[in-house]
């Protein structure tokens, strides 16, 4: 059901030990579908009996993403506090992590070196 490519590790912790994803509250969301169409990692379902979005792979959402939540016309899609998140990278030391991976890959993070005979 879920996509084995969107519950990798993120940053080494395994996806599943990562509490992030979004919480809809089904008494202020109107049932638009924007979530729904809008999530290129299908979280998200829409519930034609209720006539309401639903969290359905809540483990396929990308750590730190809000984008839903922003474009909700309701405000009826929630987070966990950004603190927690903070406090994950930090317990973690995703920072240093991160520094490791563009050193190594500086090819594919990096801007491109401009060619001196242009």
């Amino acid at each position: 059901m879920s996509n084995p490519q969107f519950t990798q590790p993120w940053h080494g912790i395994p996806r599943d030990q990562i509490t992030w994803h979004p919480v809809v509250n089904p008494e202020v969301c109107n049932g638009c579908g924007l979530c729904v169409t809008s999530c290129g990692r299908n979280v998200f379902r829409y519930d034609y009996g209720t006539r309401k979005s639903v969290v359905f792979l809540p483990e396929q959402c990308m750590v730190g993403c809000t984008t839903c939540a922003n474009t909700c016309t309701e405000q009826a899609i929630s987070f966990q506090p950004l603190s927690d998140l903070r406090v994950l990278i930090k317990r973690n030391k995703i920072l240093q992590r991160v520094k490791k991976v563009e050193l190594l890959d500086r090819e594919r993070f990096g801007l491109p070196t401009p060619d001196p005979a242009a």
